[in-house]
């Protein structure tokens, strides 16, 4: 299983239930890396896309406690014993975790594959991402060389799990 997610020097994810910052590149390297494939969220992850509908063109999973809760065409699991069970039907390599803070932490140890942005800043932040970094388990695989976005500087890394 993978996931994608984009961070900044602090491992700062979100603010407000938002990104930190809109890429472009970023955001189309997270469109081309998991169209066709299944994202699985949380609740507040699909309520700040556009519409608060799920992202077009791929499986989309919503973990909720809310039993009552309408993804608009997600899968709606509601206990992480029913999401482990409804990712069965699906090849692990085409799973993609994609937040928030809570979801990653849920679901890191299950992952074998990290894609990260590594944005080089430190923002006003509430929500976080583990540091890969500090953690003897995860190791960078690939990088890629610098990118820039105006002033915001930022590389794209793949970090693999060590068994």
């Amino acid at each position: 299983m993978n996931l994608i997610v984009a961070v900044d020097n602090n491992w700062a994810i979100g603010k407000n239930n938002d990104l930190l910052v809109r890429i472009p590149d970023d955001q189309k390297f997270f469109r081309e890396t998991t169209i066709g494939k299944v994202v699985v969220m949380g609740r507040k992850t699909l309520e700040s896309f556009p519409g608060k509908k799920p992202l077009r063109d791929r499986v989309n999973i919503v973990l909720t406690h809310d039993k009552d809760y309408d993804g608009k065409g997600a899968i709606v699991v509601n206990s992480m014993e029913e999401l482990k069970e409804e990712l069965k039907k699906y090849n692990s390599d085409d799973i993609f975790v994609i937040g928030g803070q809570k979801i990653y932490e849920q679901m890191l140890d299950m992952c074998d594959i990290a894609h990260v942005t590594k944005i080089d800043y430190e923002y006003d932040a509430d929500a976080y991402f583990p540091n890969l970094d500090e953690r003897d388990d995860w190791k960078i695989v690939a990088d890629s060389d610098e990118q820039t976005y105006f002033d915001v500087i930022y590389h794209f890394y793949m970090y693999k799990k060590i068994k």
